[in-house]
């Protein structure tokens, strides 16, 4: 098993700062909050610096986990890569979030959002592992 952790540490990094930009007034904070019944005045400032770093070691979990199964893999490429990241989420995190927001009767475009987030996240790490061995 042959893992690059600077790859992994870069893939890290750059889900982290899809987060910001992905639940961002850019993308979909605004959406996301209405959706949870809030305002963004009742959400902003209610991040402290600990949940940026647990936000971080999640990416990092993500992209540590999927590394040892990509280095299994004979050289997939950038194309490839991406379709193991959407495969994989399907299988884990889409239908199992799914299930959850179901009964947890959140709206399902919430659910898209949050999921949506995890759906690039898992491309954009396996693309990054695929290619940077």
């Amino acid at each position: 098993m042959n893992i690059n952790y600077l790859a992994v540490l870069v893939s890290a990094v750059v889900i982290f700062l899809l987060g910001g930009l992905w639940y961002s007034p850019v993308l979909f904070a605004k959406k996301w909050v209405a959706l949870q019944g809030r305002s963004m005045d009742e959400m902003s400032g209610k991040a402290h610096p600990g949940m940026y770093v647990q936000v971080f070691v999640c990416g990092f979990l993500s992209s540590l986990v999927m590394a040892p199964i990509i280095s299994h893999m004979p050289h997939i490429g950038l194309v490839h890569g991406m379709g193991f990241g959407a495969a994989i989420w399907l299988g884990f995190a889409g239908a199992t979030s799914y299930g959850t927001a179901l009964f947890s009767l959140k709206p399902k475009a919430l659910w898209a959002i949050d999921s949506g987030f995890n759906l690039v996240s898992f491309m954009i790490a396996a693309a990054i592992l695929s290619v940077w061995r």
